[in-house]
């Protein structure tokens, strides 16, 4: 074979495929050494992370752990504040009974106290449990003693000897009560 011959052998054995183009490589693999100084940097960004992440949530702990109780500070102080009042108004009704002899003056002075009082409980949200004729029910009542009543006041209240009360729908005292047998 001549040269020229081979030449144009040699030239048409390469291949588009094969053949590079000026400028172009191929993407070469990362080594070993370069994926694992990768991801120890990776490593390092996630522990950071995390690092910032666990004082954010101690930092948002803290401070609704302050909130909670200055919340819990500010609510007495608002209740007792609502009560100064009604202590006043005792304070009035004592010297009202040294002061005078008219005995149903003192008696309406005092029932308009309680009545204040109670006003104030039921914006509280506070309220007495009923226990006039009603079924004896161990999530509101204490029975302190039976009483042997009849058939039709058997398993129901026949007195009460100390009220109860809610706070919403949960009994802060039970009504300690008398039940029928």
């Amino acid at each position: 074979m001549s040269k020229e011959n081979e030449e144009i052998k040699d030239e048409n054995l390469e291949t588009p495929e094969t053949q590079e183009a000026p400028g172009s490589q191929e993407p070469t693999e990362p080594t070993a050494e370069e994926q694992l100084a990768e991801a120890k940097q990776h490593i390092e960004e996630l522990e950071d992370k995390n690092l910032r992440m666990m004082a954010e949530f101690d930092n948002y702990r803290r401070r609704t752990n302050k909130e909670k109780l200055e919340l819990m500070a500010t609510a007495g102080e608002r209740i007792f504040k609502e009560m100064l009042p009604l202590i006043d108004d005792f304070e009035r009704a004592i010297d009202a009974m040294d002061k005078t002899d008219d005995i149903d003056s003192v008696r309406e002075g005092i029932r308009l106290i309680q009545q204040k009082f109670l006003s104030f409980l039921d914006k509280q949200d506070i309220h007495a449990i009923e226990t006039e004729k009603a079924d004896f029910n161990t999530d509101e009542h204490e029975a302190v003693t039976t009483f042997a009543a009849g058939e039709d006041k058997k398993g129901k209240v026949i007195d009460c000897t100390q009220k109860g009360y809610k706070l919403g729908d949960k009994v802060i005292r039970f009504a300690k009560v008398v039940v029928g047998e």
